[in-house]
């Protein structure tokens, strides 16, 4: 078994509550791109993944997993490249800024994130969301000092499931690809740690993501990030063979 000495965390659904930091931020940006319609605006909820029945973001919808850029796409597909560079600075702005005021640690996770930076482990953010959206979010859980860095779509010529954000985590730590973990709630964050030779992909139902739809993909799947330390803590005290 690989030694893990490095962890890339998503952030939506593996750190921060989806539901609670994400439902009032993408209903403000549909209704800012219907220009206040409100059938418009719900008809662009359902497109990019919301099930009005459950409350939720559906696994592995464009919303859950996708990044801004993603997002204007589906909305706008017939802006011109200009319109649509504007569009996604719009959406950043307004990701960063209510993202990261409005979000919400899971339970748990702050104190597991520090338990591992007390043993040494590497840590870096690897989200879809805007680099500066996940920095502000550390920033206010408090906890941006324990990690090396975020890496948003914008920090890498192509984002999650591309396996860009993991060669960027290893050129930074120094760290080999087989003493990485990846950590998160969708197949994106998944097929990244496939993509880019991760020693581990752990799958945590906290977020949009479902046993069945992590399965496929996950060396292993916790409730939660909370029950990382412990998990990683097991793993090292089995002999290897």
């Amino acid at each position: 078994m690989a030694d893990i000495k490095g962890i890339l965390f998503d952030k939506d659904g593996t750190l921060v509550d989806f539901n609670a930091t994400w439902l009032g931020v993408a209903d403000f940006m549909a209704m800012d791109a219907a220009e206040g319609d409100r059938w418009k605006a719900d008809r662009l909820l359902a497109a990019a993944g919301f099930d009005f029945v459950s409350k939720r973001f559906k696994p592995d919808s464009i919303f859950a997993s996708g990044s801004n850029m993603d997002v204007v796409e589906l909305w706008f597909p017939r802006l011109s490249d200009e319109d649509q560079m504007h569009a996604v600075s719009r959406f950043n702005e307004i990701t960063s800024v209510q993202g990261s005021s409005m979000a919400v640690a899971l339970p748990g996770v702050l104190d597991s994130l520090r338990a591992l930076h007390t043993r040494s482990y590497r840590m870096g953010v690897a989200t879809n969301d805007s680099t500066s959206g996940a920095e502000k979010t550390l920033a206010t859980l408090g906890i941006a000092q324990l990690f090396d860095a975020a890496f948003g779509y914008d920090a890498v010529a192509n984002p999650k499931p591309a396996p860009d954000t993991v060669i960027a985590f290893c050129d930074l730590t120094g760290l080999k690809p087989g003493e990485i973990a990846m950590v998160g709630d969708n197949r994106h964050d998944l097929e990244m740690a496939r993509a880019g030779g991760c020693g581990l992909a752990v799958g945590v139902l906290s977020g949009t993501g479902t046993r069945d739809s992590l399965a496929p993909m996950a060396d292993v799947i916790l409730d939660s990030v909370a029950d990382l330390p412990d998990f990683l803590a097991a793993r090292m005290s089995v002999p290897a063979g």
